[in-house]
C-alpha cells in the first residue's frame, strides 16, 4: 500500500467513525457505498484476442455492459465471469482453451468493470447479468468464474432450470459475503456491533436476505451441476477454510483441487489451472 493509499484509507476510517458517532444508519449507508465501488477499475488496452471478437453491448439494470464473442453460432457455448476490481481482459487464456474447443464463447464485464457502465457492484446485480446472458445470449452450458463471479454465478445457477449438459468451473470464488464484510470491518477497524446491524439490515432491505444468504455453501445445496472448486489453500481474500467448509458437505456434483503458494489472484493464471479447467469443460 502507498503513502497515499494509507493517507486515504486513514480519512476514510476517521469519516466513518465520526459519522458513526452521530447516526450508524448513515455511516453504515456510506460504507456499504464503499463495500460496492471497486476502487480500481481494469481499462488497459484491449489485447489482440479480443480486439478479433464480435462487439457485443448488454442491458442490465439500466447500464450498458460492454463484452466479446468468438464463434456465434456453435452448438456449444460457454462464458467466462471475472472477479472483484477486475476484467474479462485478463482471461483470454480460457477464452482461447474455449475458442479451440469451437464454443461460442462469451465475456462481458460486470458493471462498474472494465468497460461497462456502472460505479457499482453487488451480487444480486451480478448474479441478474448472468441471467440476463443467458436468456438473452444463451443458453449457455460452460461457466468458468473467478472470485466474486464465482459467487455472483452460484447465485445464478440455482435459479437455472436444469441442464444436463452444464458444467461449471469455480477459481477461489468468494464463498461467503459473512467473510467479505468482516474483512472490511477490519480494514476500517469497525467494532461498533450497532453499526454492523445496520449494514446487515442495509443487505437485508435489498432482497429481504441477510448476508449469510449470499453464500455459496448455501446455494451449493441447490445445485447439480458437475463443478470443479480450485482454490489455493494461502488465499487471503477468499479464504480456504470457507471453501472446505463447503467441501465438508461431500456434495457428489463437486470436485475440489487444492493448491499451494498461488494466493488468490496467480491462481487463475497458472498454466496447469488453466490445463485442469479446460479438461474438465469438455
Amino acid at each position: 500500500m502507498t503513502f497515499l493509499q494509507k493517507l486515504t484509507l486513514t480519512a476514510v476510517r476517521l469519516y466513518i467513525h465520526g459519522l458513526a458517532r452521530v447516526s450508524p444508519a448513515r455511516a453504515a449507508a456510506r460504507a456499504f457505498a464503499l463495500f460496492c465501488t471497486p476502487r480500481r477499475r481494469k481499462r488497459h488496452p484491449v489485447p489482440a484476442l479480443f480486439q478479433q471478437a464480435e462487439p457485443l453491448t448488454l442491458e442490465v439494470a439500466g447500464y450498458q455492459l460492454k463484452g466479446y464473442r468468438w464463434h456465434r453460432g456453435a452448438a456449444r457455448r460457454a462464458l467466462v465471469l471475472h472477479g472483484f476490481e477486475s476484467s474479462v481482459i485478463n482471461f483470454g487464456a480460457y477464452v482461447s482453451v474455449l475458442a479451440e474447443k469451437g464454443y461460442e464463447v462469451l465475456a462481458i464485464d460486470a458493471p462498474a468493470h472494465g468497460r461497462s457502465e456502472g460505479s457499482r457492484i453487488t451480487a444480486p446485480l451480478y448474479r441478474d447479468m448472468i441471467l440476463t446472458i443467458q436468456e438473452q445470449l444463451g443458453p449457455v452450458q460452460f461457466f468458468v468464474a473467478h472470485s466474486f463471479g464465482g459467487l455472483a454465478l452460484a447465485l445464478a445457477l440455482e435459479q437455472m432450470p436444469p441442464d444436463p449438459n452444464r458444467r461449471v468451473v469455480l477459481l477461489a470464488p468468494a464463498t461467503e459475503t459473512s467473510t467479505a464484510l468482516q474483512q472490511f470491518y477490519a480494514l476500517l477497524r469497525i467494532r461498533n456491533e450497532r453499526f454492523k446491524r445496520e449494514m446487515d439490515a442495509l443487505i437485508r432491505r435489498q432482497e429481504g436476505h441477510g448476508p449469510e444468504w449470499y453464500s455459496i455453501r448455501r446455494a451449493a445445496r441447490n445445485i447439480r451441476d458437475p463443478l470443479l472448486w480450485i482454490h489455493d489453500e494461502q488465499d487471503e481474500l477468499t479464504p480456504w477454510l470457507d471453501a472446505l467448509r463447503v467441501r465438508e458437505e461431500n456434495h457428489p456434483n463437486l470436485h475440489f483441487v487444492l493448491t499451494r503458494g498461488l494466493g488468490h489472484r496467480r491462481i487463475y493464471r497458472d498454466p496447469d489451472v488453466i490445463r485442469q479447467a479446460g479438461a474438465f469443460l469438455t
